[in-house]
């Protein structure tokens, strides 16, 4: 049985990259907005992310 090869595999696309304290413009903080939701992106004292809503 001869299989035949889908020439059109999927690739994958690279996600964006953001820097966090770029977003933050240097400081703790960044509102996200997505759709008519509004986020806060903050950078805690550890270095760590949040994101809430």
């Amino acid at each position: 049985m001869n299989m035949v090869r889908n020439t059109h595999e999927a690739r994958e696309i690279p996600s964006p990259l953001h820097h966090a304290e770029e977003l933050t413009l240097g400081g703790r903080t960044a509102k996200i907005m997505l759709g008519d939701a509004l986020y806060t992106l903050r950078i805690t004292k550890a270095g760590k992310l949040i994101l809430t809503k």
